[in-house]
């Protein structure tokens, strides 16, 4: 057995309209579809850009907030400038938490929060680099 793809990755969260909002006004990402599991759990379902995988946000309040573990976890999204990305966030009031920090290979990357405390990573990458 071999997996084919990945579809969706799952972010439990606190607060599913903060998250959305983060998500949707500070990345750009789409949501495609809300809805409540069998079980309780608010779902919502998040398209990145040139992507075809999704996020998977699900509150689930009786488990009580989320605590997210420093370096737990963090997703990666590639920009085009990192200069226009900051100062979009500037602008938005987003602070940055670590960077800008350029690679050996020429690619720049920052880190900026979510909700919740899970990191997200921005990298800008030079023509032809896949890895940063």
């Amino acid at each position: 057995m071999h997996v084919t793809k990945l579809l969706h990755t799952r972010m439990r969260v606190s607060d599913m309209e903060q998250t959305i909002a983060f998500y949707t006004g500070v990345l750009g990402l789409e949501v495609l579809e809300r809805k409540t599991s069998p079980r309780g759990s608010h779902l919502a379902f998040l398209k990145v850009p040139n992507s075809e995988e999704l996020i998977e946000l699900t509150s689930f309040p009786p488990s009580g907030p989320v605590r997210v573990q420093e370096d737990l976890v963090h997703l990666a999204f590639q920009v085009e400038s990192l200069d226009d990305t900051i100062a979009a966030l500037t602008a938005k009031g987003v602070k940055i938490t670590d960077g800008p920090t350029q690679t050996a290979s020429g690619s720049r990357f920052l880190f900026i929060d979510a909700p919740d405390g899970y990191e997200i990573e921005l990298i800008e990458r030079p023509s032809g680099v896949t890895i940063v």
